[in-house]
């Protein structure tokens, strides 16, 4: 099996690489009309630009991919669902509503390449291991990651300040080691690291990427007080406690649509 003029093409770039996953840019958008060549212009100076992610299957490690991501596969690879039975099949579907992810991914085995579909996101590579052994993740920002890391539904405490607090009742924690895609509203240059040591971030709005599953993360008032949130001008804010990392995307408005107002389709 050869594969021409993928990442081999010199309109693109491997932006990362980690585990069985590659990044893939596409520099400039040569398929665009002549009515949008001025847009897609602009748009690929400011980084807008199409990503894809690329698994390659070593016959040891598998993928598994967010319902409907993938474009494409070529060489001896088995699609399964990963249910294990019944009871999974039921776990996998309550984890799946309460999270917002779908309820039964993909996973592909076997040696090939596996490509997903272009997105105008940011795909980040992580490890869960590098923080701690397993990370909880933002609703909607899982893409990929290896058959080595398992996945479950966390509960937020406080449940009852949630949705005020722009958070669903559960998010999904990734544990385990190999590698987690995730798609980001931001590059990864921009994001923020603070790493706890016994202490709390208190974070106005939805703008937490990921956090180590050891942070208590609770949904709060800003001050004791009802008056004094509303003093403050804050209302309810995300707080995160005790020891552990949390990545932060401080210059994006939205995690839930990262391409709102980007002009991006």
């Amino acid at each position: 099996m050869r594969i021409y003029n993928l990442t081999d093409n010199d309109d693109v770039a491997i932006v990362a690489q980690q585990g069985i996953f590659q990044v893939m840019e596409w520099k400039r958008d040569f398929s665009v009309t002549y009515g949008s060549a001025m847009d897609a212009y602009y748009a690929s100076e400011m980084n807008v630009r199409r990503r894809q992610l690329v698994c390659n299957l070593n016959g040891k490690t598998g993928a598994v991919v967010q319902a409907g991501a993938m474009q494409w596969a070529v060489g001896h690879i088995e699609v399964t669902t990963g249910v294990k039975g019944v009871g999974d099949f039921i776990g996998k579907l309550a984890r799946g509503a309460v999270t917002n992810e779908s309820a039964v991914k993909p996973e592909y085995h076997g040696n090939g390449v596996v490509v997903l579909e272009p997105t105008y996101r940011h795909v980040l590579l992580l490890d869960p291991s590098q923080m701690g052994g397993a990370i909880t993740v933002n609703d909607g920002l899982f893409y990929a990651c290896e058959t080595t890391i398992q996945q479950r539904a966390v509960m937020v405490s406080r449940p009852s300040a949630m949705m005020a607090g722009g958070e669903g009742l559960f998010n999904l924690s990734l544990m385990g080691q190999g590698t987690v895609a995730l798609e980001s509203p931001v590059p990864a240059c921009e994001i923020v690291t603070v790493d706890l040591e016994d202490d709390e971030l208190k974070v106005d709005g939805n703008f937490a990427i990921a956090w180590t599953n050891g942070l208590q993360f609770t949904v709060e008032r800003s001050t004791k007080t009802l008056i004094g949130s509303a003093a403050s001008g804050e209302g309810l804010v995300n707080v995160y406690r005790g020891t552990g990392r949390v990545l932060l995307a401080p210059v994006a408005a939205n995690l839930a649509n990262p391409n709102a107002g980007s002009g991006a389709a």
